[in-house]
């Protein structure tokens, strides 16, 4: 990570410190959108929490993120990005606290949307600090490193989460986030850079129909999960969802300053890698949510064997990332993307073989180390795309819609894979048998989002690249 430092009309800019600060600050935002999931079984005990309650406590987080992630982005560009990320992370750091000293489900369910808020403000702001700070091949580094936290917190957070609930309490992987965040509140003031604040105003309309109508989508997706594609809640989800996002759209399409400007999606490129993306998030959200819960109850891990079975996998991708701007120099862009999401595509195919006498070693530790190989690859090309030929007024839109695309997919993907791993599991009452052909089930669907995905940067990203000059 480069610590080199340059002078900027307010003074020396510390891009060492500037992209520690970002990167430490988002990976917290990731840790804690995986940290649960190796703990849910011990956190249902302690609290008491019925299936239902249980649901929402990852509900109310994913609702939350992914519907105000726009307006966070458009709260960095008139604000200022360093005052609305430390706020942001202030908001995170008191959720994180609250949530490890929930005494019941109400609490910590309504502690679960707190920081969903505040990590709707930190990450697009993140992103926006990194496209204001970094130019040229250093912006290409600093992207690499952003894309490999991202790839790398959603592993190490199983692991944090199995560690903490085995040895301590699965409160202890919230708890850390508190000095961690206060950390980085007292660092940043000192380091990141002022952004002008651009004159407008916020768009009302734009931020109240994303909000709901992203939320009412995310909602009946999970609802469907639950209770049925046919259940009236479900059913009223969708309207409501449909209708509020047509509305959204007139409304952008009107606003003199939308949060989410329709001019971004006239490029194929960043259409492209944010469909990409999202479809690429819905698929990796149900690799680690089933795989985790596989290997321990159809292998026998336990909570902390779990999240250190993910570990090769962090390992490789971590060590692909660090090389992807040479390869990306090299090879470009949309060839990495392409063999990235090709290498996921044949690891996630390769994982939905597994039964109930899979072996770790042949039919998950290989193919997770392919998965990833390809998730190093993808990662930072998928969001260079994303904000590619955006201006610097557009810079915190861009990064919003890149995040939104990123937490919804995760949020969509992970109702229908629940939803389609139930029905195959349906009847089947040994434990074991069920979860793993639950497993196979949605990662054979999760192959699908893959194709498409695959289909979509051929088809959009590879020929508007090719024309470039």
């Amino acid at each position: 990570m480069s610590t080199n430092t340059a002078t900027t009309p307010t003074g020396t800019l510390h891009k060492g410190a500037i992209l520690t600060i970002v990167l430490v600050s988002y990976f917290m935002i990731l840790l804690d959108n995986s940290v649960i999931f190796t703990a849910l079984p011990s956190l249902q005990a302690d609290l008491g929490l019925s299936s239902a309650e249980l649901a929402w406590v990852q509900d109310a987080y994913t609702l939350v993120f992914g519907g105000l992630l726009l307006l966070g982005a458009r709260a960095g560009d008139i604000l200022g990005r360093k005052p609305v990320f430390i706020f942001g992370l202030v908001v995170f750091a008191v959720a994180s606290l609250l949530i490890a000293l929930s005494p019941a489900a109400w609490w910590i369910i309504s502690a679960r949307a707190l920081q969903g808020i505040g990590a709707a403000i930190v990450a697009p702001s993140a992103l926006s600090l990194i496209t204001v700070s970094f130019e040229g091949e250093e912006r290409t580094r600093a992207v690499a490193w952003y894309s490999a936290t991202a790839g790398i917190g959603a592993s190490l957070g199983l692991v944090v989460g199995g560690a903490a609930a085995s040895w301590f309490s699965w409160r202890a992987g919230f708890f850390i986030n508190v000095p961690i965040g206060l950390a980085m509140i007292l660092l940043a003031p000192k380091y990141l850079p002022q952004t002008p604040k651009l004159p407008g105003r916020f768009d009302i309309a734009g931020a109240i129909t994303s909000t709901l109508g992203i939320g009412s989508l995310v909602f009946a997706i999970l609802n469907a999960a639950e209770n049925g594609w046919g259940s009236p809640a479900t059913i009223a989800g969708f309207i409501a969802a449909a209708v509020i996002l047509a509305a959204f759209v007139f409304a952008e399409a009107r606003a003199a300053q939308p949060i989410m400007p329709l001019r971004l999606f006239a490029s194929r490129v960043r259409t492209g890698a944010y469909v990409a993306r999202l479809l690429y998030m819905a698929t990796m959200i149900g690799f680690f949510f089933f795989l985790s819960q596989y290997m321990q109850e159809a292998l026998g891990f336990s909570a902390l064997q779990a999240g250190l079975a993910f570990l090769p996998m962090t390992l490789v991708n971590f060590a692909v990332a660090v090389f992807i701007p040479r390869i990306s120099r090299r090879f470009g862009d949309t060839a990495t993307l392409i063999v990235g999401i090709a290498l996921t595509l044949v690891g996630i195919f390769w994982l939905s073989r597994i039964t109930v006498d899979s072996s770790y070693l042949t039919a998950v530790a290989l193919p997770m180390l392919v998965v990833g190989v390809g998730q190093g690859f993808a990662f930072a090309p998928l969001t260079n795309f994303g904000i590619s030929g955006a201006t610097a007024s557009d810079a915190g839109a861009a990064s919003g819609i890149v995040n939104t695309f990123h937490q919804v997919g995760s949020s969509l993907g992970l109702g229908v894979l629940v939803a389609v791993g139930s029905s195959a599991a349906s009847g089947i009452d040994n434990a074991p048998l069920a979860i793993a052909a639950e497993a196979s089930t949605a990662l054979e669907t999760a192959s699908i989002f893959l194709l498409i995905a695959l289909i979509v940067a051929v088809a959009l990203v590879a020929p508007a690249t090719k024309r470039r000059p």
